[in-house]
């Protein structure tokens, strides 16, 4: 089985506290422009409870800290999609390399030993891809083989560590890696009211994440041993294309996200976890840590309750969002690195990774503790 050697995380160097993110995306969503003081008095008592709406759903998300991929006063400055793209070409590559850096150090694996870079964001658009452009920033091999995963958004970590272990079946002597990165304030929409922005810019936070792995004959000629990928499980949700993702046009990436993701999570996953064990012949009760995505507190105890378990089986995912919010396909990647930084490999229990996202899908990593 292919081996999960080390999972890091790189954030930002912008942090705030959700209170003063909250002030500051107000005034973008909400604008300015009153210029008719006959509707003066009403329009102000409209303003006043938009903005009370928006600070409770910022409240609401359990989100204490963020951290940006620009200083906070600069989001007034990007006028449209171009200007946030630019920002998301600048900042990304270097992010990337900080979280893979990070994570060959934990692993003990030099960045020329690298056979494979599978990279995943849906926060920005590059052509070059995000891996092209880590090429001068890591001392990579010029035949590194490279894989972008594109539109898969917060599933995609999960997805990356599944693909990857696929690649690594059929290439046991390769070393590979997986970044994320995703840079999500550098979406919100400017002006724009609606629920599902506004959830969004309560939610989501920038950061980037980068596990190691490498086949099991690679892990034995290393002498390294870790957490094994024993197996992984995809599953789409048939007449869910309009329940999470982006509409993209001139004024950049505008989120889509529906309020029955947690009843879908709820309702829909459960069978889906149990084909996953059956056929490796485990129940839930047997699973020593459940690495889960943290789409947010409705979806998060949904999940726990498709799961049958309470708050303490998902505390790491809890402690994730309210120490840097929803980052999308790295979040995933950060709970990781918080349970192996809490329960090191060796235990010989299984564990589940997983996470949801646009399509509606699931994608489930079966591990080894």
């Amino acid at each position: 089985m292919p081996v999960l050697l080390a999972a890091a995380t790189a954030l930002p160097l912008h942090r705030y506290p959700q209170g003063e993110i909250t002030e500051a995306f107000t005034e973008l969503m909400v604008g300015g422009g009153r210029t008719s003081s006959s509707h003066l008095e009403t329009e102000e008592r409209s303003m006043a409870g938009l903005r009370s709406a928006i600070a409770r759903t910022h409240a609401a998300t359990t989100v204490e800290w963020r951290h940006l991929a620009l200083p906070l006063a600069d989001y007034a400055k990007l006028e449209d999609f171009g200007a946030a793209n630019d920002a998301f070409l600048r900042e990304a590559p270097p992010l990337a390399a900080r979280a893979i850096g990070l994570a060959l150090e934990r692993a003990g694996v030099a960045a020329k030993d690298i056979d494979l870079v599978m990279s995943t964001t849906v926060t920005g658009v590059a052509a070059p891809s995000l891996d092209a452009r880590l090429m001068p920033l890591l001392d990579l091999r010029p035949d590194v083989k490279r894989m972008p995963l594109v539109g898969l958004g917060c599933v995609a970590g999960a997805v990356g560590v599944a693909r990857v272990a696929d690649y690594l079946r059929g290439h046991p002597d390769d070393v590979a890696v997986l970044v994320s990165v995703e840079l999500c304030s550098l979406t919100l929409q400017q002006d724009d009211t609606s629920m599902a922005n506004v959830v969004a810019s309560g939610l989501f936070g920038d950061g980037a994440a980068a596990v190691v792995l490498v086949g099991d004959a690679r892990a034995d000629r290393l002498g390294r041993d870790g957490v094994r990928v024993r197996d992984s499980l995809s599953h789409f949700f048939p007449d869910t294309e309009r329940v999470m993702g982006w509409d993209v046009g001139s004024f950049g990436m505008r989120v889509v996200l529906s309020p029955t993701v947690p009843d879908l999570v709820a309702n829909e996953l459960p069978p889906v976890i149990d084909g996953l064990l059956a056929r490796n012949g485990l129940k839930a009760g047997d699973i020593e840590h459940w690495v889960a995505h943290p789409g947010g507190p409705k979806v998060l105890t949904a999940l726990e309750g498709a799961l049958g378990v309470d708050a303490t089986a998902t505390a790491l995912t809890w402690d994730s969002l309210q120490e840097v919010g929803n980052i999308s396909s790295a979040s995933v990647l950060h709970v990781l690195e918080k349970t192996l930084a809490g329960s090191p490999a060796g235990s010989g229990r299984p564990a589940v990774l997983l996470a949801m996202g646009p399509g509606f899908c699931a994608e489930l990593v079966l591990l080894e503790w």
